[in-house]
């Protein structure tokens, strides 16, 4: 299933870029997020609750840095698994300059298995966009947080 979406940043793009690397910062930014610790060079282990209908459970997983241009663009490959199943993707996030602040694009693919994987995609595909319009709500408020 692939994803793609935008978000708009009252914030200079650099700012943006370093904060939404930030193992802080993404903690704090992540609905549900129990705990993120780092493993290697830009690779993180994560522990998070998700509570989205037959997706609800506690998820473990991966999440690798990779392919990082300095203040544009990096891309994220996350792996993890629960009880209702397992899921793999990645996703490019593009940052831009734009009048009062930073926007950013992702674009990218997600595959589940299991339980998660019978929901079908428009079910599974409201629930990544739901999730990720929280991420990016999180990252507003730490981003503002920290620009204060």
């Amino acid at each position: 299933m692939e994803i793609a979406g935008d978000h708009h940043f009252k914030a200079p793009r650099d700012l943006v870029y370093k904060m939404m690397l930030d193992p802080v910062v993404l903690q704090g930014a992540m609905p549900g997020c129990e705990s993120f610790k780092e493993t290697g060079p830009e690779s993180y282990d994560l522990t998070i609750k998700v509570g989205i209908a037959a997706i609800k459970g506690t998820y473990s997983g991966n999440v690798k840095v990779q392919d990082r241009n300095e203040g544009e663009s990096y891309r994220l490959v996350v792996g993890g698994s629960g009880k209702p199943g397992s899921v793999q993707g990645n996703a490019v996030m593009t940052l831009s300059d734009e009048p009062g602040g930073t926007f950013v694009r992702y674009t990218g693919e997600v595959k589940a298995q299991g339980a998660i994987a019978s929901l079908g995609s428009r079910l599974l595909g409201g629930a990544a966009k739901l999730m990720i319009g929280q991420f990016m709500k999180g990252m507003e408020k730490q981003i503002e947080a920290n620009t204060a």
